[in-house]
């Protein structure tokens, strides 16, 4: 079997993710970073393997894979992970509601679109955060209201919703966002704490 590959940045939430999937798999991996901070992800090396200039970039199974979303289905479905369910109308909604984070919150949170936006300039880019984060994970908080946190976002296992929320939450607390109120948001993140494979992920262990 080929060693699985990950190309990687600590911080960058959707490396972040697939560490997570990959941990709950119990998959093996090799982890090579692309710094982004020093812009290795736009050199030509990078770019033969993700035009897009992105991370992160997975080998596995004799493939080459990018976008984390997509990934992490590929994972779910080979794996058996179960990050949704099967019912139709249900794996919509928690689709829905993974989405709400990784399309519509983490774009406009990418550190060079909040760099391009504020000219990477404080207290600016620090704001830009703060304007965007906070109040979607509120609309995240109501979200949750239409599921059971029994612990997880969506029942007793980890599901696609809690993996795109805790390298948002580590955003938050990065960036200053105030999500203290969100109550819900803040159990789901206490049980994924203590999981294995959410420790072994995260960008500072």
């Amino acid at each position: 079997m080929s060693e699985v590959v990950l190309w990687d940045y600590p911080k960058s939430s959707a490396s972040y993710r697939l560490r997570i999937a990959l941990n709950m798999a119990g998959i093996d991996y090799r982890i090579e970073t692309v710094d982004l901070l020093a812009k290795d992800h736009l050199g030509a090396e990078h770019l033969a393997r993700n035009p897009q200039g992105f991370v992160p970039v997975l080998d596995i199974d004799g493939h080459r894979l990018t976008q984390s979303l997509a990934i992490l289905e590929y994972l779910d479905q080979t794996r058996n992970l179960g990050l949704l369910p099967n019912d139709p109308f249900e794996r919509a909604r928690q689709k829905a509601l993974a989405h709400a984070i990784a399309v519509d919150l983490h774009p406009v949170c990418n550190l060079s679109v909040a760099s391009f936006a504020t000219k990477g300039e404080e207290p600016a880019r620090t704001n830009w955060m703060r304007h965007f984060i906070a109040p979607r994970m509120a609309a995240f908080e109501a979200l949750l209201d239409g599921f059971e946190q029994s612990p997880y976002c969506c029942g007793d296992q980890p599901s696609l919703a809690d993996i795109v929320l805790m390298p948002q939450i580590y955003n938050a607390k990065r960036w200053g966002a105030d999500y203290a109120s969100c109550k819900r948001i803040i159990g789901v993140e206490a049980a994924c704490a203590q999981h294995p494979a959410f420790m072994a992920a995260h960008p500072d262990r």
